[in-house]
């Protein structure tokens, strides 16, 4: 059946169409993606500002038409961080159920991390042994380790690229005391948190996934994404530590040009490689294996297994 994902996420809203029955690898079909940047679109009380709330209804509303015309059988929808904390979140929610017709569920830090590890899961396998997994998104970052297709542990800290660059690197001029600043900080939030993730010991597999972490790999020499999903791809703390005051001091024109970067994500990308770094080095990992599937093939995995029964798997 073709099932569409909508991901209503703190920079992008992304509807995703794949080809999927229960017990087989879900097919893409069709991307449709638009750049919000809704948790920079808060007023002073920190709700969504009117034009962000017409924009949200619009990118949705133009999402469901997409799937509309992919022949998506069911249409999923979810929001992360940006909504999550937004006062009066909820009556934006039901805007857009009223408006468009789709209904929004709201995900909270642990569910997007153990959604993702899923999938993450799904991706690898049980040969992966005890795993451990990262995704920095723009509002969060989530981490979840365990040997079974469930975390062990699943925890949400908030320290996303688009989070983190409004906090400490805003304008896009990075200077090392500001740099050195939000390393700092990112070790403190990581600091308070980890220390659950590391009472199982180190684990088998160690793996990165989310645009931020693709990105990154790139950077350092993974292969690019024309090459295919099944390709392997890494990221290493050792690249990760060369490569982060390289991005810092090239400046906001020389990141966007870079290849790899896309421009929705280049203001970001030095806030993300220092979360990145100061993650790999709380939690002792030395080397990622990079994830194609994250929060997204989560959601839909978790749907095709409820779904089976009804489908006589």
């Amino acid at each position: 059946m073709r099932l569409g994902v909508l991901d209503v996420g703190s920079t992008t809203v992304h509807l995703l169409v794949v080809d999927a029955s229960p017990g087989a690898t879900p097919v893409p079909t069709a991307s449709h993606k638009r750049v919000l940047r809704l948790a920079e679109r808060l007023d002073a009380d920190g709700a969504l500002q009117e034009e962000g709330v017409a924009d949200l209804l619009d990118a949705v509303a133009s999402a469901r038409a997409v799937a509309t015309a992919e022949g998506v059988e069911e249409l999923s929808g979810f929001a992360t961080s940006a909504l999550r904390e937004a006062t009066r979140g909820a009556d934006v929610l039901e805007r857009v159920r009223a408006e468009t017709g789709v209904a929004l569920e709201v995900l909270s830090g642990g569910a997007e991390a153990r959604l993702t590890f899923f999938a993450v899961r799904r991706w690898f396998g049980w040969s992966a042994g005890r795993m451990l997994v990262l995704d920095i998104g723009g509002g969060s970052l989530e981490m979840a380790v365990g040997r079974d297709e469930d975390a062990d542990v699943a925890l949400s800290v908030p320290l996303g690229a688009g989070r983190t660059t409004r906090s400490h690197l805003a304008g896009g001029v990075t200077r090392p005391r500001d740099v050195a600043g939000l390393r700092e900080h990112a070790r403190a939030v990581l600091a308070a948190s980890t220390a659950r993730l590391h009472e199982g010991g180190p684990p088998d597999l160690a793996v990165g996934s989310s645009k931020t972490f693709r990105t990154l790999g790139r950077l350092t020499g993974a292969a690019p994404a024309r090459e295919g999903m099944h390709v392997p791809r890494e990221l290493t703390r050792e690249a990760l530590e060369e490569l982060v005051p390289r991005l810092a001091s090239l400046g906001p024109a020389g990141r966007r040009r870079l290849a790899g970067v896309s421009q929705a994500r280049a203001g970001q990308v030095v806030a993300g490689s220092v979360v990145a770094l100061e993650a790999m080095r709380a939690l002792d990992v030395e080397r990622l294996s990079l994830s194609p599937w994250a929060l997204r093939e989560g959601v839909i995995l978790r749907r095709l297994d409820a779904l089976a029964p009804l489908l006589g798997r």
